[in-house]
């Protein structure tokens, strides 16, 4: 017989650095799961990843066993790198903060293909450069 889902939630972390310090910790103990294995577990899971931002989706199962999707990076935090910048604008239709050309957006389409809703790596790479243009990113090319 399958396990019984008790609740499934999403996290963003570190890859092979993640710490059961705020805001990670406390976000899986009032999910029930223990902050100390789950660490343990997500860092050997990304350990060569090395510090790169990457999402989980975590399963949590009523014997209190979980298991844990790992995601690609967020566009927003691969766009960031790309483009050498801190944050995005804060008003991004006036403010350009940084510029990307358009082989970086298709290599980041291609690394976070399987993890959006594309069906050629042309329209993925509209979407990435949709992310773009709503962090005050422009994309040249």
């Amino acid at each position: 017989m399958a396990k019984q889902i008790e609740k499934s939630f999403k996290i963003v972390a570190p890859g092979g650095q993640a710490t059961p310090a705020p805001p990670l910790g406390p976000a899986l103990g009032a999910n029930g799961i223990n902050p100390g294995q789950f660490i343990q577990v997500f860092n050997d899971r990304t350990k060569d990843l090395n510090g790169k931002v990457v999402g989980c989706v975590v399963t949590l199962y009523k014997d209190r066993s979980f298991d844990i999707e790992i995601k690609s990076s967020p566009a927003a935090a691969l766009l960031k790198t790309a483009a050498g910048i801190e944050k995005g604008s804060g008003v991004p239709h006036t403010d350009k903060v940084g510029t990307v050309t358009a082989d970086q957006v298709r290599a980041i389409a291609e690394e976070k293909m399987e993890d959006l809703n594309a069906g050629t790596i042309e329209s993925a790479m509209r979407i990435i450069a949709g992310t773009a243009r709503s962090m005050g990113i422009v994309v040249e090319g």
